[in-house]
């Protein structure tokens, strides 16, 4: 790999990210532990690294299939997320039911959707990229790593954040994750 497909590699692995550190800046609200933190941007590498190698292993047959359904799944599966989040977050903290009834989003079927909602793209992208290249594995790491990396900032800042101002940082948590769904109808 030479420095311009290097530097092509990292802007596409960056642009892949973007969905992951919005995701990982919104659940950074809720205040996660370490190893939610861990599960949750492990989880967002993983699923990159193996939608772009899926992708690049699928070939047209199977794209031709979700292409025209991709951004709808994972519009509704980030939007249910968001608007569960959202409710949460304005429910009163002194209420021990919803409280208890609080979703943990890196745990389960949660993280199963995020991160395949936070992936969908890598799979088109390492469809396209299988056409000019012969091995995707090294660019599917540096994909899954970057994501990865990009998911532990928004965490980091999104905790940060919450922590100067209080529950309504995750009250625009929720409403980000709502606008990236509804900014995935538009694909």
């Amino acid at each position: 790999m030479n420095l311009d497909s290097s530097l092509m590699v990292l802007g596409i692995a960056l642009a892949l990210g973007c969905d992951a550190f919005a995701v990982g800046l919104a659940i950074g609200t809720r205040d996660p532990d370490r190893r939610q933190c861990f599960r949750l941007w492990f989880h967002f590498g993983l699923f990159q690294f193996l939608m772009t190698m899926g992708g690049w292993y699928a070939g047209r047959a199977v794209l031709a299939y979700i292409a025209d359904y991709d951004h709808w799944i994972a519009s509704g599966l980030l939007a249910v997320i968001a608007l569960r989040m959202l409710k949460e977050s304005l429910a009163d903290p002194d209420d021990e039911a919803a409280a208890a009834e609080r979703c943990d989003p890196t745990r389960g079927w949660s993280l199963v959707a995020l991160s395949f909602a936070t992936s969908f793209d890598a799979l088109g992208v390492g469809f396209g990229m299988s056409m000019a290249a012969a091995s995707l594995f090294w660019e599917s790491v540096v994909i899954g790593f970057t994501a990865a990396g990009m998911t532990w900032t928004g965490l980091f800042l999104g905790r940060r954040l919450s922590i100067a101002f209080g529950k309504r940082v995750e009250t625009m948590g929720a409403l980000i994750l709502l606008a990236i769904a509804a900014k995935l109808l538009e694909i």
